[in-house]
């Protein structure tokens, strides 16, 4: 399964990722941001947040399992 992953190290915390695909993306109370655990991802709305993150900190991490 892929699940986006953000580098919190090199978020801006603009908020991007968040206007793009607010069903997979939030600030969590510590102000960074999270990916919400789902079991799916809409993978067209995660790609847009990833083409327009300008620190390019969002990946998709395909060799996540879920047992």
């Amino acid at each position: 399964m892929k699940i986006p992953v953000v580098d919190i190290a090199n978020c801006t915390l603009c908020e991007g990722c968040i206007e793009s695909c607010p069903d997979v993306f939030f600030l969590n109370e510590a102000g960074f941001i999270e990916v919400v655990d789902r079991e799916t991802y809409p993978e067209d709305d995660v790609n847009e947040a990833i083409k327009y993150c300008p620190e390019g900190c969002i990946i998709w991490d395909e060799d996540s399992q879920t047992d």
